[in-house]
């Protein structure tokens, strides 16, 4: 398993993340996929990337990190993380959210996230994160 920085998603074939996220029901990289063609969100404004974890030439997880719309430019915000149901539970998921940790603790002071799936609540909890229970646009936090 090799995480790589994505500098151009448009070469990066997500055909088998799009597939499988949409068939459970998640949107995250159907708007990932649509947000960088538009140019809503490409990953490239400063201190901001968009992680890939490949085994050979398959891509098996991506992860992103934005500087936080909501907030003042010292926070960050994980994005659109997802691993393909076959490699879950095999550290793929830490591994990208543990490189988007490092490029985040040099630029920002805080980490957020939103997710409503019990199942992420729990693994970003393990990882560090504190939940918050606000109902705004950050379920979980970070101090840097």
């Amino acid at each position: 398993m090799i995480i790589h920085e994505v500098t151009d998603l448009g070469a990066v074939d997500l055909t088998e993340l799009l597939t499988e996220s949409q068939e459970e029901g998640f949107r995250n990289i159907h708007r990932l996929v649509h947000e960088y063609h538009k140019g809503i969100n490409t990953f490239h404004h400063e201190n901001e990337a968009l992680f890939e974890c490949r085994v050979g030439h398959r891509v098996i997880g991506i992860c992103g990190l934005n500087r936080d719309p909501y907030a003042n430019g010292s926070i960050g915000r994980i994005r659109r993380l997802y691993v393909l149901k076959e490699f879950r539970s095999q550290g793929v998921g830490r591994r990208l959210v543990e490189a988007v940790i490092r490029m985040a603790s040099s630029h920002y002071t805080k980490l957020v996230l939103k997710t409503d799936n019990p199942k992420a609540s729990a693994f970003y909890k393990n990882l560090g994160f504190r939940e918050i229970a606000d109902g705004g646009m950050v379920t979980h936090e970070l101090v840097l």
